[in-house]
């Protein structure tokens, strides 16, 4: 393995463990539950506060199981502090995956211009050498992608509005051409 793999792997594991110290941590159970979570956990703060208020001064509405106004207040305490650290995560992997395509873009560029340096090169006899390497490059690089470059040396295409052509005459009025009637 490599240096860089090595390294990252022990921020994999870092992280990992990071997840330990993050109370009420939950990983989803299926694909989309997050979503499905989210009617209930849009409710506004407020209505939760009164809801506690309510339970707390209702017997009526205290029920088996479901956590008391302290838990309840808590957990929203947990949700507003814990916001933060869920962006800044995801700002940190952002901010990763922007580094990672910034190292392919500087490895991927490089190798390109040495690839048309390489073409150019392998066109003269005393580069000859190179014409396997060039081969091998563009089978490795794939057909090209995007429209096809165009003929250079055809003219751009006109630009100018063709001339005004006045609008046709009307239809001359059409007469009608009767014959006697012979009886």
């Amino acid at each position: 393995m490599s240096l860089h793999s090595d390294t990252a792997q022990a921020r994999v594991e870092e992280i990992r463990a990071f997840r330990q110290q993050i109370p009420n941590f939950v990983i989803p159970a299926f694909k989309g539950e997050r979503r499905k979570l989210a009617p209930a956990a849009s409710v506004p703060p407020e209505f939760v506060e009164r809801v506690a208020v309510a339970v707390r001064n209702s017997q009526a509405l205290v029920r088996g199981g479901a956590p008391d106004p302290e838990q309840a207040r808590d957990l929203m305490s947990y949700a507003e502090a814990y916001g933060p650290v869920a962006d800044e995560l995801e700002a940190l992997a952002e901010f990763v995956r922007h580094s990672v395509t910034t190292a392919k873009n500087k490895a991927g560029s490089d190798a390109l211009t040495t690839y048309a340096l390489a073409r150019r090169l392998a066109k003269r006899p005393e580069h000859a050498e190179l014409v396997p390497h060039v081969d091998d490059m563009r089978r490795t690089l794939g057909p090209p992608r995007g429209p096809k470059p165009k003929n250079r040396r055809q003219p751009p295409p006109d630009t100018t509005p063709p001339p005004e052509t006045p609008a046709p005459a009307a239809p001359a009025a059409v007469v009608a051409i009767t014959r006697p009637v012979q009886s």
